[in-house]
Formats: structure tokens, C-alpha cells, sequence
């Protein structure tokens, strides 16, 4: 009996100094300062950094950083922008051909009768079509000191209406972060005990 009452006392010392870690959702609410780390993919990521440090710092909750030494937390990952062409081939065609055909004739009296009528209609379409497109995507994560995952989004865009394919995926990602930041703290405001509310 004794025993058994050390081992907790000794299980709760050791709680008290080793305080088991915060949940992911609230160590993303703890996070102040960002760093945006260069990603990986040649220059069209080098842009697409530039649009998601001005997409996240245009949320308002964080502060961006250039000394990753000051950073809460660091967005790393790989990103590229790559222009292709779709190509479109179509071709349809019509086509009728009729024919109708008449003859008689006799071979004593030498007398031959005939009527023949035909008819063709074509009519061939074929188009080709060359479409130059962009495609951007980005594969990031928001990672604290201690090299902890708090946040990740992969993100991919065509384009926008007013938007071209890299500026929307860095709106998407800062739009993105905004919604799990305030889904974090709906969940903390909750008490234990009480349910979430829908």
C-alpha cells in the first residue's frame, strides 16, 4: 500500500516537472512572429514566398520577421509556378450519300430504258485549339522551435477570376491559416465539460 502511494507521489513530481506538452491548436494560438523560410523550387518559389509573406502579413495576426532567430515559428516547404499548353482537337464530319437506279431492256428488240439519280453531301470540321496556362502550388507547414509540426496546407491554383495562379495560392494559404487559427480559439474557449457548439 505504501509502495503504491510513492509511485504516485513520484508520478505526480515528475509531472509537475515535466508538464506534458501543449495540444497543436494551442501552441498555433501561441505563435506571434513568423518567419517565412525560402522554399524549395527555383525562382517561381522565391516569388510565390514574396506573395505569402504579404498574404499572411494582410490577415493581421501575425507579425512577419526576416531573423528567423526572433520567429515564433517558421513557414517552410516548396512551391512552383510552371506555365504549359493544353491542346484541343476536335473535327466532326456529315455525310450522305444516296443513289437510286432504274433499267430495263430487251435483248430481241434491242430497246433499253434507264433512270439514275445520286446524291452526296460532306462536310468535314476540324479545329485545334493551343491554350497557354499556369499552374501554381505550395506545400507548407508552420513548425515552432522545436521542429514541431503546428500547421500545414498544400495549396494549388489555375488562377482566379482577378488573381493569377501564384497570388492565389498565397491568398489561399493566408485564408487558409486565418480559419484554423479562429477554429483554435473557439475550441480553447471552450470549457471542459461543456459541449462545443455548431
Amino acid at each position: 500500500m505504501k509502495l503504491v502511494a510513492l509511485l504516485f507521489a513520484a508520478a505526480a513530481v515528475l509531472a509537475a516537472q515535466n508538464p506534458s506538452p501543449l495540444p497543436v491548436s494551442s501552441q498555433l494560438l501561441e505563435v506571434k512572429r513568423i518567419y517565412v523560410s525560402e522554399l524549395t523550387g527555383g525562382m517561381a518559389a522565391q516569388q510565390l514566398r514574396d506573395l505569402i509573406i504579404a498574404g499572411l502579413d494582410s490577415t493581421r495576426l501575425f507579425i512577419l520577421t526576416d531573423n528567423p532567430d526572433r520567429a515564433d515559428a517558421v513557414l517552410k516547404g516548396a512551391a512552383d509556378d510552371h506555365a504549359f499548353v493544353d491542346v484541343f482537337d476536335t473535327s466532326g464530319g456529315i455525310g450522305a450519300h444516296t443513289s437510286a437506279g432504274r433499267s430495263s431492256g430487251s435483248a430481241s428488240s434491242l430497246s433499253r430504258s434507264g433512270l439514275a439519280l445520286g446524291a452526296s453531301v460532306n462536310d468535314n470540321e476540324s479545329h485545334h485549339i493551343d491554350e497557354r496556362k499556369h499552374e501554381a502550388y505550395a506545400s507548407v507547414r508552420l513548425c515552432n522551435k522545436d521542429g514541431d509540426v503546428l500547421w500545414s496546407t498544400t495549396q494549388e491554383s489555375l488562377g482566379a477570376k482577378f488573381k493569377g495562379a501564384s497570388a492565389d495560392v498565397a491568398s489561399k494559404i493566408a485564408r487558409q491559416l486565418s480559419l484554423d487559427v479562429a477554429h483554435a480559439r473557439q475550441g480553447a474557449q471552450v470549457q471542459p465539460g461543456t459541449p462545443n457548439p455548431r
